[in-house]
């Protein structure tokens, strides 16, 4: 059978929906064991220029590596393309590296040095989190 089954936009929501509550809730435990404040959602939190910099120069690399990625990877057969060209890896790739950038920055020179460990232990959490979903074959919903 082709495409996908009836129920795939049902699993997919009910995933979606249990990802983000954990991650919340995650969130929402370590903010307050650590007394971390609570940052706005979808914005650039920078902790200071060169945070700024470091982070714009990571974004712009990471989009000429998707660019090339992409590129090379569309002319060859399906089965003999570079996994790491994939997109999926390399937004992967960036997120561990801006917020790994993220941690170090505010280890440095954040007012509260806890921060960082917030931003640590979010990462991690969300890498077991994907990790354990896609080894599960989405928790045996596929």
């Amino acid at each position: 059978m082709y495409g996908i089954e009836p129920i795939f936009w049902l699993k997919l929501v009910f995933l979606l929906v249990i990802f983000s509550l954990l991650f919340i809730i995650f969130n929402a435990v370590m903010r307050k064991w650590l007394k971390v404040e609570k940052k706005k959602v979808f914005s650039h939190n920078h902790v200071n220029g060169k945070h700024q910099k470091m982070d714009w120069t990571i974004r712009i690399i990471f989009i000429i590596f998707l660019i090339l990625g992409s590129s090379i990877n569309v002319t060859r057969d399906y089965t003999e393309r570079i996994w790491f060209l994939e997109p999926w890896y390399i937004l992967f790739g960036l997120i561990i590296l801006s917020e790994a950038v993220r941690a170090f920055m505010e280890w440095r020179y954040a007012d509260n040095k806890n921060a960082y460990i917030f931003t640590l232990s979010q990462l991690v959490f969300g890498i077991l989190l994907v990790v354990s979903i896609l080894t599960t074959d989405f928790f045996g919903m596929v």
